[in-house]
């Protein structure tokens, strides 16, 4: 019947489980001790980075959620912008879940989904957050939601950082064709 039982980020069902009681559960949500990030999703305050925390309680309702463009590129340092909310990506024919605040859902078709998505532990939970590269590729894709602005500063941030190279941007490009050519002459004016 103690809140160390569980994980740093937890549904209902699981603290049920523990011995933790709804009552028990607003107690502490009142006292501070725990937060509420969704419908049936809680995090223990201070236990997890609160820039990750929706993505967490996103991951412990739906496995598939994915950190992706302007928090994908915050957390790779691509960005010095504070997205306004957390985004996050869910394959199309999957549902959101309910009652996120500060989470913009973005809809990525099946096919491509898992391109560059690379897993990230976050409070007890496995997420995933999509590579710099995939990130990059998205927002060029996606220009109409971020800006072109955004979108080249990214790139040209990725390019300085030592190891990455323009053909593995491209090899995960590829993927995408109608954002290839835009992507490449971008390239070809920054390199």
């Amino acid at each position: 019947m103690s809140l160390d039982a569980l994980p740093a980020v937890f549904r209902l069902d699981q603290a049920l489980a523990a011995g933790v009681s709804t009552r028990t559960l607003g107690r502490l949500r009142a006292t501070g001790e725990v937060d509420q990030l969704g419908r049936g999703i809680y995090v223990k305050l201070g236990a997890v980075d609160p820039a990750l925390a929706p993505l967490a309680g996103a991951a412990a309702r739906q496995p598939r959620a994915t950190l992706c463009l302007a928090s994908a590129l915050a957390r790779h340092g691509l960005s010095d912008d504070i997205p306004a909310s957390h985004d996050i990506a869910l394959p199309r024919n999957v549902r959101p879940p309910a009652g996120f605040a500060h989470v913009t859902w973005h809809r990525f078709t099946p096919e491509t989904f898992d391109i560059g998505r690379v897993a990230l532990a976050v409070g007890g939970v496995d997420a995933a957050v999509y590579s710099p590269e995939r990130t990059i590729v998205d927002v060029f894709r996606l220009s109409h939601l971020e800006g072109e602005d955004v979108a080249i500063e990214a790139l040209k941030r990725w390019l300085r950082q030592p190891g990455n190279h323009p053909s593995a941007l491209l090899t995960v490009a590829a993927h995408f064709p109608a954002t290839i050519h835009r992507l490449r002459r971008t390239l070809e004016i920054l390199v």
